[in-house]
């Protein structure tokens, strides 16, 4: 449920506005940079007409890499690979290919079969679930409003049994549904949710309220996930929780909604099925949310600006909720797959590199005759990314520590092979000096500015800035920090864990066209072809932008490499701790 990054920058704002620890030596003492200083930064670079400035040997290589991009992104976004969905003949195909294809490099398998033997593929216990829902039925005092499947609301459920629902579940709105002692700030207060559901908005109060002491401000945090909110209703004993949808806020429209959580659902295999989580979790459109309140006599834009003040009392509609899900479970193992450039110094000490292999598969759901989802651009550009850096890797003197290729299934259905890898890693955690993802690469050429995601969190972004000025680039902070873009892809996974993780690629100042072309282009793909069917190779693509993302990627790994250096993120993130905790094992 990841708008690209750069489809973020280019076009989200047209295509849906107008719809709507000091652990060991590190890389610099600098203090954390503001995004405002950073983003004036950018402009400057911007006014002076920065110039692409690449050196005979690096312009070749970014050749070979855009070369390696075109080769295997049209194979693995073939019809043939039938969308890569995990658990299909798509991830056979897809695995035994990324395998074979490291093989060929020289690579060794990273991960261990269940003999203790060397293997290319970590293997990831998931649960596939196919889920027939009824309508959603909210009744009150001659009241009764009975909710669409797809057009009207998406129903779900992390429960792995054969079915699961809710009966006359009395309705709480319960604001942002949020429990932060270090905000005093807890929407539960004083209720018990037990036989309740729980009605939610989306994002969390700082982005209501735009106020940089309230939470992050306009930057979304954690608490503002989706995920979050069926965690804590969880953690509160509730029977459900239901999301209302507001396209700003969420940050993607109704469509990326209804087209994630219908057909087959997938997560991680879990000892006591999931019994811990809520019955059914759901989403409602902004109009369906609508119609509710006022039945309920109430005003949901007043409850909604009653939800973003200190204080707030979570409210009972009086209205019930009512729906049944069935649902046919099958089990398997998806992959992650694992290769590993072994360091001749210090092998144990690695450097990870991520992207996840997966897309949407077929989904007989989809509009018009073409029901694949080859996921080109999403993500077939990271994981192509992978093996062109990994083919560049092995032509150079072999690193002090290692390098690790890392392509992760799952990520559509919640970063699950990033998050079984988190818990499972092949190589510790406090011995991984850092990690970067790629997920959803450019495709329409160089540009000037590198966007980071999250930025301002790790002494990663010093390191790249270094890079990224001597290709003629500079770095900018996201556009739009408010949507909580650090929390949707596999990055995340590790840097719960207090891994340093970056994750980067190009932004919207396009060399050759310019700013306003490529918004036009990033608006078309939006509208036309993210999470769609249309999400197809195209041989026109200028990759050679991507090459230098990847060239980038793959430098700053090499210095770490062959350094002695611990990257930590800055001193007031919300992972330092955790990756302080681990210290003595860096000395």
């Amino acid at each position: 449920m990841r708008i690209p990054t750069l489809w973020r920058r280019l076009g989200l704002t047209i295509a849906v506005g107008s719809a709507l620890t000091a652990c060991g030596k590190s890389t610099t003492e600098a203090a954390k940079p503001e995004a405002d200083h950073n983003a004036a930064h950018a402009e400057h670079h911007h006014a002076d007409g920065a110039k692409l400035s690449l050196g005979e040997a690096e312009q070749a290589q970014v050749d070979a890499i855009a070369a390696d991009l075109h080769k295997h992104i049209a194979i693995l976004a073939s019809d043939k690979f039938e969308g890569r969905a995990p658990a299909t003949k798509g991830e056979e195909l897809t695995v035994n290919y990324l395998a074979e294809q490291f093989k060929a490099l020289g690579l060794e398998p990273g991960a261990m079969d269940a003999a203790g033997k060397p293997s290319w593929f970590q293997q990831v216990p998931i649960v596939e679930m196919e889920i027939e829902t009824t309508p959603l039925t909210f009744k009150g005092d001659g009241f009764e409003q009975n909710l669409q499947p797809i057009d009207d609301m998406v129903a779900f459920t992390q429960r792995q049994t054969a079915g699961s629902s809710l009966e006359n579940s009395e309705l709480v709105f319960v604001g942002y549904g949020i429990v932060a002692p270090e905000n005093n700030w807890n929407d539960y207060a004083g209720l018990d949710m037990k036989g309740k559901t729980a009605v939610i908005l989306v994002n969390d109060p700082g982005y209501a309220t735009q106020d940089k002491a309230l939470f992050n401000g306009n930057a979304m945090t954690y608490y503002g996930r989706w995920s979050y909110k069926f965690e804590e209703a969880a953690r509160q004993g509730a029977d459900g929780a239901i999301i209302i949808h507001e396209t700003g806020a969420a940050g993607y429209p109704w469509e990326v909604v209804s087209g994630s959580w219908s057909g087959a659902q997938v997560s991680l295999e879990a000892e006591n099925k999931n019994a811990d989580r809520v019955a059914i979790e759901a989403w409602m459109t902004n109009q369906a949310a609508n119609t509710l309140f006022r039945s309920a006599g109430l005003d949901l834009q007043k409850e909604m600006d009653a939800a973003k003040t200190q204080g707030f009392k979570p409210k009972a509609l009086g209205i019930t909720a009512s729906l049944q899900l069935k649902n046919s479970l099958q089990k398997s193992n998806s992959r992650n797959v694992v290769a590993k450039l072994s360091g001749n110094k210090h092998p144990d000490e690695v450097i990870v590199y991520t992207a996840h292999w997966d897309h949407l598969g077929v989904n007989k759901n989809a509009d018009g005759e073409d029901q694949i989802f080859n996921g080109a651009v999403d993500n077939a550009t990271g994981t192509a990314g992978l093996i062109a850096m990994a083919a560049e890797a092995v032509k150079l003197d072999r690193p002090e520590r290692s390098l690790l290729f890392v392509a992760v299934t799952a990520e559509e259905s919640g970063l699950l092979g990033s998050k079984y890898y988190a818990e499972k890693p092949v190589a510790p955690l406090e011995k991984t000096v850092a990690g970067i993802n790629f997920d959803a690469m450019n495709v329409l050429g160089p540009a000037r500015d590198i966007t980071v995601i999250g930025y301002g969190s790790s002494e990663l972004e010093q390191m790249l800035e270094v890079s990224a000025k001597g290709q003629g680039r500079y770095l900018a902070p996201e556009e739009h920090p408010e949507r909580g873009y650090f929390y949707r892809s596999d990055h995340f996974s590790l840097a719960k864990k207090g891994v340093p993780m970056l994750y980067f690629d190009s932004g919207s100042d396009n060399f050759e066209h310019g700013r306003e072309w490529a918004q036009a282009k990033g608006a078309e793909y939006v509208s036309q072809h993210y999470h769609k069917p249309g999400d197809e190779y195209d041989p026109s693509w200028n990759l050679k932008g991507s090459a230098m993302d990847l060239q980038l990627g793959l430098k700053l790994g090499l210095k770490l490499a062959n350094s002695r250096d611990w990257p930590n993120w800055y001193e007031g993130n919300e992972f330092r701790a955790i990756r302080d905790a681990s210290a003595e094992a860096r000395k």
